[in-house]
């Protein structure tokens, strides 16, 4: 399903991720308010519901807040009751193991209400922009849990362009999540955007996530300040100690399997 939300000329926050971390989820939304930035003018890249133990209070006030959602693998696989989240991890890694505990919990807090909405959700999101037409998925066309990093070839960002545009026409920049870190990359078709997440940490020893401010036709990303204490102990009572929630302090993630050897950072910190 394709959501065109028309010509938006003013600044836009874009997010990926909030991952049932509730607190980060307030944080942006009192972004947007101290930077004026309206409610339609919101994007979010998927993956709403996930890690951390505010499944539905998150999935709630998000609905609330007017923000356009594009599908990510955890709105199909929990909207459509699925048994697993779909993550597009390596089978046997330790993402995949860990995934049995955080998924089984987030599936467990839904209601129908939300999972009716995660069904909703459109698949890509497009908008125009100072005279530039963007599109909005979640992980890839081809894929929707495929990785997609800063490091990949040229290849790889040409054949999810050409997928999107077989779906949708032209496009002149493309904003997509999934992966977990923000990067910005110049491509022979045009800008990948991805504004990160702000669910969880970017892999890099910090415990600030990220967001992506969209204005002027450029964009400027962001580190994030949340409650980071009040979110790991929601995660403790809740049982969600896989290691997601040491995470959030340490700011590396529990593990690096998902990760290109270029961009594995938590072994070297440690070493």
């Amino acid at each position: 399903m394709h959501c065109d939300l028309g010509i938006i000329n003013g600044p836009l926050l874009l997010f990926g991720g909030p991952y049932s971390n509730l607190q980060a989820l307030e944080a942006v939304l009192a972004t947007a308010r101290v930077r004026t930035i309206p409610e339609h003018n919101m994007i979010c890249t998927g993956d709403v519901v996930a890690y951390c133990a505010g499944a539905l209070a998150t999935a709630d006030m998000l609905r609330a807040s007017g923000a356009a959602v594009v599908a990510g693998n955890c709105e199909k696989q929990l909207g459509q009751g699925a048994q697993d989240c779909g993550c597009g991890f390596e089978e046997g890694s330790t993402c995949d193991l860990l995934s049995m505990g955080w998924y089984t919990f987030a599936r467990s807090q839904l209601d129908d209400t939300t999972r009716k909405w995660m069904r909703e959700c459109p698949d890509i999101i497009s908008f125009h922009h100072q005279g530039a037409r963007y599109a909005v998925i979640h992980g890839g066309v081809t894929e929707i849990a495929r990785f997609i990093w800063p490091t990949d070839p040229e290849a790889v960002f040409m054949q999810e362009w050409q997928a999107l545009e077989s779906a949708i026409g032209p496009v002149d920049h493309v904003i997509a999540g999934h992966c977990g870190l923000a990067f910005v990359k110049d491509t022979s078709r045009g800008r990948w955007i991805n504004p990160g997440v702000i669910g969880m940490p970017a892999h890099d020893g910090s415990m600030q996530t990220r967001y992506g401010i969209l204005e002027q036709g450029a964009v400027q990303l962001h580190a994030l300040e949340y409650d980071v204490e009040a979110a790991v102990r929601e995660m403790r009572a809740a049982g969600l100690t896989q290691g997601y929630e040491r995470a959030l302090r340490s700011g590396y993630w529990p593990s690096e399997d998902v990760l290109p050897l270029a961009l594995r950072g938590a072994s070297l910190a440690s070493g």
